[in-house]
């Protein structure tokens, strides 16, 4: 499964076009989000992808939990949507 980091400057529709393209070939697809920046970013995202898909008969659903990540030997936790077809 793929992983894809977002930041609060993450670029919406930029996103949402590789959300939409991950889930094309792979079917589901992991986003990581720290701070709430990113966390709103992500969501706008899963949104803007879900009507990239949805022509194709696509309905996208996120499931969302939290997981721990280390960063520069640092512990954080993360918000993880995965994201995958209904």
């Amino acid at each position: 499964m793929e992983t894809l980091k977002v930041s609060a400057h993450s670029k919406t529709k930029a996103l949402a076009g590789a959300i939409a393209g991950v889930i094309r070939s792979e079917g589901v697809v992991e986003l990581q989000a720290i701070g709430a920046g990113a966390v709103n970013q992500a969501i706008k995202a899963i949104a803007i992808a879900r009507g990239y898909v949805a022509p194709n008969g696509i309905n996208l659903v996120f499931i969302p939990s939290f997981v721990d990540i280390s960063i520069n030997d640092e512990e954080r936790t993360a918000i993880k949507f995965t994201v995958e077809p209904r």
